[in-house]
């Protein structure tokens, strides 16, 4: 009985946005599913303009954003010009002697 009443925790996924370019003006734009904070008057839009891509190609394919992996992420957010960097090399570990 101690569950009586209590809703699963459903999951929840957010985009979070960083402009690291400024030009001396505040920028915070939020969404159901995002937040965009920072950087210039054109990488704010740019950044908008992804998210909500991002969210009609969702919407177009039935899925909410915790609902895809990591790698369907990824292609849709390929799909609107958004690229993951290269890892980094790993370090040189010589080998025991």
């Amino acid at each position: 009985m101690a569950n009586v009443g209590k809703k699963k925790a459903q999951k929840k996924a957010i985009m979070l946005g960083v402009g690291l370019d400024s030009d001396g003006h505040k920028r915070v734009t939020t969404g159901d599913n995002f937040i965009l904070a920072g950087g210039t008057k054109e990488t704010h839009e740019a950044m908008t303009e992804k998210v909500i891509k991002i969210n009609e190609k969702l919407n177009a394919a039935g899925k909410r954003l915790e609902e895809v992996s990591r790698d369907q992420f990824d292609e849709i957010a390929h799909s609107v010009g958004l690229h993951r960097p290269p890892e980094p090399p790993q370090p040189f570990v010589p080998p025991a002697e």
